[in-house]
């Protein structure tokens, strides 16, 4: 049960360890592009390449749609990055439950975003837990527990990328050794919610700190992108880093590089996307787009 690309290579790790896949479910497939055509969501379309049986239900609160999840009769449910709820008669119908690939260090980030929130937290690591469901959220036991660590400039991206694969690796494990592993309950201390991000969230605040302001480009990379305004159009900031320096805030210092300063330091601007364009790095956007000290960020 699985909807983004984060989750297709949990997918491919079960049918490449030989477990019978005895449906894939994944939420309904999306209007996108310019011609606002329905299309499948990652897992979907992965399913379907691998010939699996796709539901797409809008909701498994429906009485006759848990009837024919348990009407399957599957031994464990997995579970990652779906997007709908579970309710109890889901939760009860395999006979060894519902196991979640939940990619963050259990207690810390239970909710929709936790790489997200982790990157934009200047977490100095984070992880995967293979978990036992309940009702409630994030809130059951931890089979399996693997942490790494978040660099300077790691964006969600790449700690997603990274999450992912360890993730597909961890639940061929936890099937394999399901009969003896221990589940550990999860302590209340350390609990923090990862809250869905929201549009409102994306715009650069260049009076905060440099180092927030770095961490929430990195955070919100490669989507939804955190941004500023240049000479009227948005610029998307994909990954930066803190620097040592000082000036006005939201206008750019000397070279080398792109910087611009903050409240308090200034931020490197490494990876960035202009209005209408293709990613670049610093550098080529410099070379075609020329900025002078005290030009203004966000103005």
């Amino acid at each position: 049960m699985g909807t983004p690309e984060f989750s297709v290579p949990a997918l491919e790790a079960l049918v490449e360890a030989g477990h019978e896949v005895a449906a894939v479910y994944s939420q309904p497939p999306r209007k996108a592009g310019r011609g606002q055509r329905e299309r499948p969501s990652p897992v979907h379309a992965r399913a379907d390449a691998l010939g699996l049986k796709v539901w797409t239900p809008r909701t498994l609160r429906d009485e006759g749609e848990q009837a024919v999840f348990a009407a399957l009769g599957c031994d464990v449910a997995v579970v990652v990055a779906y997007g709908l709820i579970l309710p109890r008669p889901v939760l009860e119908a395999p006979r060894q439950g519902c196991l979640n690939i939940h990619a963050s260090l259990l207690p810390r980030w239970r909710g929709a975003a936790p790489i997200h929130r982790a990157v934009m937290a200047g977490d100095s690591e984070t992880g995967v837990c293979i978990m036992r469901m309940e009702e409630g959220l994030d809130t059951g036991p931890v089979l399996l527990r693997e942490a790494i660590r978040i660099g300077e400039t790691d964006t969600t991206g790449d700690v997603s990328d990274r999450l992912s694969g360890m993730g597909a690796r961890m639940i061929a494990e936890a099937l394999e050794r399901l009969p003896d592993l221990a589940e550990a309950p999860q302590g209340e201390e350390g609990v923090t919610y990862a809250a869905k991000v929201e549009k409102a969230e994306t715009p650069i605040d260049w009076l905060r700190p440099a180092g927030d302001v770095a961490r929430h480009a990195n955070g919100l990379a490669p989507f939804p992108g955190a941004w500023t305004v240049r000479g009227g159009r948005r610029l998307k900031l994909l990954r930066a880093r803190a620097v040592p320096g000082e000036g006005v805030p939201g206008t750019a210092l000397a070279r080398p590089g792109l910087r611009v300063a903050c409240g308090t330091g200034v931020v490197e601007l490494l990876e960035i996307q202009a209005e209408g364009r293709a990613k670049q790095d610093a550098a080529a956007y410099l070379h075609g787009n020329p900025v002078a000290p005290g030009d203004v960020f966000g103005g």
